[in-house]
């Protein structure tokens, strides 16, 4: 897992606001993410400790098929006890030098559709209170079901289709609580390229 400190002198680190971290260690490790101990120290002279969870960055996809419709999952969310509907994403891998190219696999591992194109849409920290978590979204254009997924073994994914306008009054009533996918739905809504 990297360190979540790799940045610790870069400019924001001389900003008075800035934390002193005096010890760090990782208290809890599983595949996926782990959870980090520091100690540290404030501006004000006070001395504390704060746990975080540290994760790969991701990718988010915003699918778009030839008839305008988007793929979505509705995948099994132990730590909410329900099926979750959101969109296609996945952890980046070391490997990765291209995040687009990260997109396109994750989009076909758990969905089976591959996109004749990929574009950057943003990149958002959704939680930095409690992790380093980074999501990279990308909108892919006229995808295609080419068949089969390629899961990881612990998803239970289901694939499905749904209008881009149904998907906008789900968001509006509640019923799309994914909080990735409302990201990205929403950011695509209001600054996104609408082909």
């Amino acid at each position: 897992m990297s360190d979540a400190h790799d940045d610790a002198d870069s400019p924001e680190s001389d900003d008075p606001l800035a934390w002193e971290i005096t010890d760090s260690w990782v208290g809890y490790e599983c595949p996926g993410f782990d959870i980090v101990h520091d100690e540290v120290r404030l501006p004000d002279g006070t001395e504390t400790d704060y746990d975080y969870l540290v994760e790969p960055e991701a990718v988010v996809v915003l699918p778009f098929t030839r008839d305008g419709d988007v793929v979505v999952i509705e995948e099994w969310r132990h730590a909410v006890g329900r099926v979750n509907r959101g969109l296609p994403a996945g952890s980046v891998e070391e490997h990765d030098d291209d995040l687009a190219v990260a997109a396109r696999r994750e989009l076909t591992e758990e969905t089976g559709y591959e996109a004749d194109r990929v574009e950057h849409l943003t990149s958002v920290e959704p939680a930095n209170g409690i992790g380093n978590s980074l999501f990279h979204y990308f909108v892919a254009y006229d995808c295609e079901d080419v068949g089969g997924q390629e899961l990881d073994f612990n998803e239970s994914i289901r694939v499905d289709t749904a209008e881009y306008d149904d998907l906008l009054a789900e968001a509006r009533t509640g019923e799309l609580r994914d909080g990735r996918a409302m990201t990205g739905l929403l950011y695509y809504e209001l600054f996104g390229d609408d082909e």
